[in-house]
C-alpha cells in the first residue's frame, strides 16, 4: 500500500504504539490528544506474555523488564479461612513465560519517549468528537468546532469514553458493571509478600483486596506496589462517610500484612475509583476508521488483558496495512485477524467476573470449593495459565507475528 496520512486519536498505550508501527512503515503519522500534556491514567498491571512480545517487536522489551517487576504467578485465598482458591502459575506451560507488572507511568513514559525520540508529530489539546469522510478522504472535527484533516485513515484510540466509535459499522457503548475498585500505588513492602505475584484476599464476592508489586516508574526510583480494594462505585460514597479509619479497620480484619500499605494511605482522595464496563464492538472499522484498544472493546480487569489487547490491536493494524493492497482491505484484514482473539477473552471476562466481584452467593461458593478441586487436575492448570497468559486463543499468528523467546 502507498503512504498513507493518518490521525491517531489517543496517546495512550494502542495510540502510541500504533504510531510507532505506522511511522516506521512509512506512513505518515499524526498523533492528536485531548490534554494539554500527553500522561498515563491508572496504577499498575501485568504485561502479559501476548503485550510483551509485542514490545520485543518494538525493541522496547528489555527497558520495560528493567522498570517492571517479573510475575510468576497470580494467588488468592480466603480471607476468613486462609483456603486458597485461586493459584494460577505461568510455569503451568512449557516454554518459560512469565508476566511483569508495571505502573501504567513506566509504560506510558517507554512508549511516549519511542515516539519523541522518532519525531512524530503530536498535537496536544485537541478534543476529536466527531468525523466525516468522503471523495476518498477523512476529516476530524474538535468540541470547539475546528476541522482537521484531511486523512485516508483515522485511528480511534481514545478509550472506552470514546466519541468517534460511534462512526464504527454497528457502534455500541460499554455496559457499565457493578463493580469497580479504589486503585492507588504505594512503597513496595516485602514483609509477608511475594515480589513476583499478585496476591489477593477475598470475602465472598463483594470484597476483593490485592497487592500487586509493580516494579518503578524510572530506573532510580523506589519499588512500587499496586493496592487495590474492589467496591460498587454507587458504594464509594458511604464508604467515604464512614472515615477511612473504618475502611482500614475492615482491610485489617481481613487481611492485617496491608497495615503497612493502608498506613501509606491518608485518606480516600489518596486513591482512584475505578469504573469498568463490557463492550465489544462487532466490527472495529468505519469509513475511514479503524478502532483500537479500549475504544474497540473494554471490560472488567479480572484477567488482566486491557493494555495488552490494545498493544496487539495496533500491530494486527500495521500488518493488515502493510500486507494489503487497498484501505477497505486492510480495514477488513484488521477486524478478522483479531476477531477470535478479542470475542472469546471478553466472553471469558464475562463469565469469570461474577465469581469475584458480583453479590451472588452460589458462585464463590463455587470459586471456594469447587473451582480450587478441579483447578488441580491436568489440563485445569495449563488452560488457567494460558488464559492468563493470553494466548488460550493464537493472537500471534493472524497478525503475523512469533511469540517471544523466553528461555
Amino acid at each position: 500500500m502507498k503512504k498513507q496520512q493518518i490521525a491517531i486519536v489517543g496517546a495512550g498505550p494502542a495510540g502510541l504504539a500504533a504510531a510507532l508501527y505506522l511511522h516506521r512503515a512509512g506512513h505518515e503519522v499524526k498523533l492528536l490528544e485531548r490534554f494539554a500534556a500527553p500522561s498515563p491514567v491508572g496504577s499498575g498491571l501485568i504485561l502479559q506474555p501476548t503485550g510483551l512480545t509485542v514490545l520485543d517487536d518494538l525493541g522496547l522489551f528489555d527497558r520495560i523488564a528493567s522498570l517492571g517487576s517479573r510475575i510468576d504467578r497470580l494467588y488468592g485465598a480466603d480471607a476468613l479461612s486462609g483456603r486458597a482458591v485461586l493459584d494460577v502459575r505461568y510455569s503451568a506451560l512449557k516454554g518459560g513465560r512469565y508476566g511483569i507488572a508495571v505502573h501504567r507511568a513506566a509504560l506510558f513514559e517507554l512508549l511516549y519517549q519511542a515516539v519523541l525520540q522518532e519525531r512524530i508529530d503530536i498535537e496536544t489539546n485537541v478534543n476529536a468528537i466527531s468525523m466525516q469522510a468522503g471523495n476518498g478522504r477523512a476529516w476530524l472535527m474538535t468540541d470547539t468546532g475546528r476541522s482537521i484533516g484531511t486523512f485516508d485513515l483515522v485511528i480511534d484510540a481514545s478509550g472506552s469514553r470514546s466519541r468517534l466509535k460511534r462512526f464504527a459499522i454497528h457502534p455500541c457503548e460499554p455496559a457499565p458493571l457493578a463493580y469497580g475498585a479504589f486503585w492507588t500505588s504505594l512503597k513496595w513492602h516485602g514483609q509477608g509478600f511475594d515480589e513476583r505475584s499478585l496476591l489477593q484476599r477475598y470475602r465472598k464476592a463483594g470484597v476483593m483486596i490485592g497487592v500487586l508489586p509493580i516494579g518503578r516508574t524510572d530506573p532510580a526510583g523506589d519499588p512500587m506496589a499496586a493496592f487495590f480494594w474492589s467496591t460498587k462505585p454507587d458504594e464509594a460514597d458511604a464508604l467515604r462517610a464512614a472515615g477511612i479509619e473504618s475502611w482500614k479497620d475492615r482491610v485489617f480484619s481481613l487481611w492485617p500484612e496491608c497495615s503497612v500499605y493502608t498506613d501509606q494511605i491518608g485518606g480516600f482522595d489518596d486513591m482512584t475509583l475505578a469504573r469498568y464496563g463490557h463492550h465489544t464492538l462487532a466490527m472495529p472499522v468505519g469509513r475511514r476508521l479503524a478502532v483500537i484498544g479500549d475504544a474497540a472493546h473494554s471490560t472488567s480487569p479480572q484477567l488482566g488483558q486491557g493494555a495488552n489487547m490494545a498493544l496487539l490491536d495496533a500491530r494486527a493494524l500495521a500488518h493488515a496495512l502493510t500486507t494489503s493492497m487497498e484501505l477497505d482491505a486492510a480495514l477488513s484484514a484488521y477486524a478478522a485477524s483479531r476477531r477470535a482473539h478479542v470475542r472469546g477473552f471478553q466472553a471469558l471476562s464475562r463469565a469469570f467476573t461474577p465469581f469475584y466481584q458480583s453479590d451472588s452467593t452460589v458462585l464463590p461458593f463455587a470459586r471456594d470449593w469447587v473451582v480450587p478441586t478441579v483447578a488441580r487436575v491436568p489440563p485445569a492448570p495449563q488452560l488457567l495459565a494460558s488464559m492468563v497468559s493470553g494466548t488460550l486463543i493464537d493472537p500471534f499468528r493472524p497478525i503475523g507475528l512469533r511469540e517471544k523467546a523466553w528461555i
